[in-house]
């Protein structure tokens, strides 16, 4: 039972992307319907049961916690989970703790963050322009989250702002978004978006903008030096020369990414999904709650891996939409 998680494509699973509510204060019309039918509270897993889901995973060798939602900080009480996951960095067992947040709750939060351990974060940010940002997120304002950042910055945490890729959308926006990111210190990846969800509400093939033409865009204006470095996640980097930042693509559609994934995501209900594209998932909540000790937790975390496929089927081409999932990506956790 001490033996590490390895799938049957002999990738070793050390990245748990954990879900801690499907509940956030923004609409991203890629993300959510605007009318969301929320989950029961008592649905969800508790704190105390998501830190020993969690610990369980960090003993099975997970290294990296990512936490997401919804938006993880506006979960009654979340940093009571923080500070617990903290006694797994300090062991060593836990190599890093982090979270992707829309940034609305940075101003609050990011000072203790910083405290638990926390060395860098993900920021959702996909305009710079406030009308297009009240408008892609329904429900946000653009000068809180850039006053969040502000604040991460205060408190020391390394930010990497996630833009997804919109047709139509932010086209126009890519350079000085990331010019902006150049001058405040932090690096940018772009994410294609992927077909989740309900699909009568967004167009998701309207929305699709293939990142080869972003990049070829860059490279037109840039020189660029692709990197071998990765940082657990699906990103390929890049260079830019001029600027000395780094720029990361996450392509699942025109690159699939799967032949090294090493991770999981855990919902906020106990669900594990084993790739992010495929509806397959394990009941972990069962098993938490049918006994006070891990055993048959630990077997279950263990059979769902065997289980985990090969890769996604994600797929724009011909003009429709191939491989769609139905469950929104704020239930799976962004």
């Amino acid at each position: 039972m001490t033996a590490p998680l390895i799938d049957p494509f002999a990738r070793p699973i050390t990245y748990l992307r954990v879900s801690v509510t499907d509940r956030c204060d923004f609409r991203c019309v890629y993300c959510m319907a605007e009318n969301m039918t929320f989950l029961p509270k008592a649905d969800l897993l508790s704190l105390e049961e998501l830190d020993r889901m969690c610990s369980a995973f960090v003993r099975l060798g997970v290294e990296k916690l990512r936490i997401t939602g919804g938006e993880p900080l506006v979960r009654k009480g979340i940093m009571t989970f923080f500070h617990a996951m903290t006694r797994h960095l300090d062991s060593g067992a836990l190599k890093e703790l982090t979270l992707t947040t829309n940034g609305s709750q940075l101003r609050r939060f990011a000072r203790e963050l910083a405290d638990c351990g926390v060395r860098r974060i993900n920021v959702s940010l996909d305009t710079l322009d406030a009308r297009k940002f009240a408008d892609i997120t329904r429900w946000g304002r653009l000068p809180q989250v850039l006053d969040g950042i502000a604040a991460a910055k205060e408190a020391g945490l390394r930010v990497k702002i996630n833009a997804v890729a919109l047709k139509g959308f932010n086209e126009d926006e890519q350079f000085s978004i990331t010019e902006w990111c150049a001058r405040e210190g932090h690096d940018l990846t772009w994410i294609e978006v992927m077909p989740m969800g309900d699909l009568g509400n967004e167009d998701r093939l309207d929305q699709y903008w293939n990142l080869k033409d972003l990049r070829a865009r860059y490279g037109e204006r840039y020189t660029l030096t692709d990197l071998a470095e990765r940082t657990g996640g699906p990103a390929r980097y890049v260079r830019l020369e001029e600027t000395g930042q780094k720029i990361g693509f996450i392509t699942p559609l025109t690159h699939n990414f799967c032949e090294s994934c090493n991770r999981v995501r855990l919902t906020c209900t106990g669900e594990l999904y084993m790739c992010l594209g495929q509806e397959d998932m394990a009941d972990l909540r069962a098993p938490l709650r049918a006994s006070p000790d891990d055993a048959e937790l630990d077997q279950a975390i263990r059979a769902a891996i065997s289980r985990k496929p090969k890769g996604h089927d994600f797929d724009y081409s011909r003009q429709k939409v191939q491989g769609q999932v139905s469950r929104h990506m704020s239930h799976t956790g962004g």
